[in-house]
């Protein structure tokens, strides 16, 4: 099977999969949302207080155990560190205001426009902007240093957390926070939530699915095969909402999300800026995390305290639009992701001067 054809079809297991999940209890146009379903379990785990949006989704620890299982079978769990772990840290932080302002991660963003949502059409062009100037610094050189490998133990300790916070929600009612009203109430049910994880997080490990790679590929080696699979995606929801009369096209009355267009562009912006800089999408990041590689599971701990952030200080927008707060931390971060890339270019590009 070509490469493109594998890819066209994880786009389609991945749609229908989300699309089941809208169906059975997810929010409208969140059948899967790393940022959201992040938010939510960070809210779970107490890190914030906003009620509405607090219940640990199992797609989580879901997508970690898939990819882990799929790494072991395919011999490619490999354990690694040391690729400036703080650094990491501080633009997966970032990489979630940015979704946070925007409401969603890219993945969302494609199944908001397949619901029809014209406000995902620019936070897409932000998104593609944003890798676009990350790609610019990738161009000079950019790069973070490579990480080491590290003993099987290193990679595990992802993994295992993610089965204990699984056995603690089957096993200890009450452990955690759970929303009564608001999107964190909306859930399908957990064996299917956590069925439909799994399976994301298998096809995410074996066919390096990224919505980054969509776009950088396309920018930095003229490729369009992870283009057609996010298609492929996108057309599945597509067909599958139109089926169930859930196609509304237009900008206003869009659930969980704001028309307020520069926003949704800046916030999205900043996400793909740091994800090209990561080398990867949330999504790409939480299974990388499963592989056992470290560094990413430093940016799903920074992108799980900048869910905490957006919620304690006021940074996530809502439905009326997004603060002040979240408008600071989009420029916030967007200063300081250019200064990152200056500052990792700048020494390469005298020196091949």
């Amino acid at each position: 099977m070509s490469k493109t054809i594998l890819l066209a079809a994880s786009g389609v297991a991945i749609g229908v999969l989300a699309l089941l999940l809208t169906v059975n209890g997810n929010p409208p146009n969140m059948g899967v949302c790393v940022a959201c379903f992040l938010r939510d379990t960070a809210g779970a785990l107490k890190l914030h207080g906003t009620a509405p949006v607090q219940y640990l989704r199992p797609e989580i620890p879901g997508f970690i155990l898939g990819a882990f299982a799929a790494a072991l079978a395919a011999r490619e769990f490999r354990p690694a560190a040391g690729s400036s772990p703080f650094l990491r840290l501080a633009l997966g932080f970032f990489m979630m205001t940015g979704c946070l302002v925007f409401l969603g991660c890219p993945l969302r963003m494609v199944l908001r426009i397949a619901g029809g949502d014209l406000n995902a059409v620019v936070g897409l062009f932000g998104f593609a902007a944003g890798i676009g100037i990350g790609v610019l610094f990738l161009r000079r050189d950019f790069s973070l240093p490579p990480r080491n490998p590290q003993p099987a133990s290193e990679g595990l300790w992802f993994p295992l957390l993610a089965l204990v916070l699984l056995l603690l929600f089957f096993f200890k009612d009450g452990f955690f926070a759970a929303s009564q009203q608001g999107p964190g109430s909306q859930h399908a049910p957990v064996w299917l939530s956590l069925a439909a994880g799994l399976g994301i997080g298998v096809i995410v490990q074996r066919t390096r699915f990224c919505f980054i790679g969509m776009i950088s590929h396309i920018f930095l080696f003229r490729q369009f095969s992870m283009l057609l699979g996010v298609a492929a995606l996108t057309a599945a929801v597509f067909i599958g909402n139109a089926a169930l009369g859930q196609v509304h096209f237009g900008v206003e009355g869009q659930p969980i999300a704001h028309s307020d267009a520069l926003w949704n562009f800046l916030g999205m912006m900043l996400a793909g800026l740091c994800g090209a800089f990561l080398g990867g999408c949330p999504l790409r990041q939480v299974t990388g995390a499963g592989e056992g590689n470290s560094d990413a599971a430093m940016t799903v701990i920074g992108m799980l305290l900048g869910a905490a952030a957006a919620h304690n200080f006021a940074l996530a927008s809502s439905g009326a639009g997004p603060t002040v707060g979240g408008k600071s931390i989009v420029i916030a971060g967007l200063v300081f992701a250019a200064v990152v890339g200056w500052l990792s270019t700048r020494g390469k590009t005298a020196h091949g001067a």
